[in-house]
């Protein structure tokens, strides 16, 4: 789960033409999906010959390392963003808060503004939703172009009002080539706990939206099984506490592991993965499972179906019985998993790549360039 330079095909800036000077802004509380395509965007851009800023929280650059990317860094502070954002020619925001304070920052200037959706779910009822859609319809009516991750967050950004809005699915940077790929998956599993029983994975920040408490309730049905699975998840965030009192009280078997750097080596050691949001948009563990052959079991929710096609098996959200089930299900029928682990690659090859997902923001940027001129 960390990102890889991408292809330098394309030529830099044509001659004679001064650098185009693009403000990547990246708000707090980014996921790891948005935090690595800006990654992997600012590697690309400044390979064709863009300057680009990134402007995000001190941690995130310690993390993502995008001065390594070619990029400048600044930190989040609203004063840094605003000059960050006086010299830009263009700006682009990932994610609706970040959208919105990239969107106060430039007020009164003549700047474009790109907002790419990155996980923006259903809004929440009453007061914070009525807030939410307050906040989405600044964002996607003050953007010049509004990219969606999803079918789904493209529909939602036209009807809060977006002037343009098209679909702009973000490749998952590649894992590089080190001596942490070649981790051996068996010494994975003995230090997990994991010898001679089956091991599940999720991946993913410990909030409501993960679904995690119908997760646990599900490792309640399938606790039974012998061997039992066990079941890791690799994150971290408010709900800390609470898995942890269930997990306990109940006698789950389940281990939660925090935040962790080597999720994808974890990952290459699971016999499934499992994603119980209620709601994704282009889900990072998704990609990353499908693309290393590892089963998945995931919920129908947002932008789901549309990423993994025929390639993982897809369960109601907020239901234990179907998500243990489809478990169990593949737990004991080892020709399925393997059937399915070979349709997840297949679909994965249909998925844009690092390259395709760069030339696709820098011509958006040449066409909005273009209206300047």
């Amino acid at each position: 789960m960390s990102s890889s330079p991408v292809s330098t095909s394309l030529p830099a800036q044509p001659y004679g033409r001064p650098p185009l000077r693009t403000v990547q802004v990246l708000g707090t509380g980014a996921g790891a999906g948005s935090s690595a395509h800006v990654r992997s965007l600012a590697t690309g851009l400044a390979a064709r010959g863009v300057r680009v800023t990134v402007c995000a929280p001190v941690q995130a650059e310690g993390e993502y390392d995008f001065t390594g990317a070619g990029a400048q860094f600044a930190p989040d502070a609203v004063s840094v963003l605003r000059a960050a954002c006086a010299g830009a020619d263009l700006v682009h925001a990932h994610g609706v808060r970040a959208g919105m304070r990239a969107a106060l920052a430039i007020r009164g200037r003549r700047v474009p503004l790109v907002v790419s959706w990155h996980g923006e779910g259903p809004t929440a009822a009453g007061a914070l939703g009525r807030l939410s859609r307050m906040l989405e319809r600044h964002v996607a009516r003050a953007a010049a172009v509004v990219l969606g991750a999803s079918s789904d967050q493209v529909d939602v950004a036209r009807l809060r009002g977006a002037k343009d809005a098209r679909l702009a699915p973000v490749a998952v940077p590649t894992e590089p080539a080190g001596p942490e790929a070649a981790t051996d998956p068996d010494k994975v599993r003995a230090e997990l706990g994991a010898v001679e029983r089956p091991l599940l994975i999720a991946v993913g920040s410990l909030v409501p939206h993960r679904g995690y408490s119908v997760l646990l309730d599900a490792a309640r049905e399938w606790r039974g099984l012998d061997p039992a699975p066990l079941l890791v998840i690799a994150g971290e965030g408010p709900l800390r506490a609470e898995l942890s009192r269930r997990i306990e009280a109940e006698g789950l078997p389940v281990r939660l592991l925090g935040r962790r750097r080597d999720a994808a080596q974890l990952l290459a050691a699971a016999d499934l993965a499992v994603l119980p949001s209620r709601w994704e948009a282009r889900a990072l563990l998704a990609q990353e499972a499908l693309r290393a052959g590892v089963p998945l079991v995931a919920t129908a929710v947002g932008g789901v179906p549309e990423l993994l096609g025929e390639g993982a098996v897809l369960v109601p959200p907020g239901e234990a019985g179907p998500l243990a089930s489809a478990v169990t299900g593949l737990l004991s029928d080892p020709d399925r998993r393997a059937a399915l682990a070979a349709a997840g690659r297949v679909q994965a090859a249909t998925w844009p790549s690092e390259d395709d997902t760069v030339a696709q923001v820098l011509s958006v940027y040449d066409e909005l360039m273009e209206r300047r001129r």
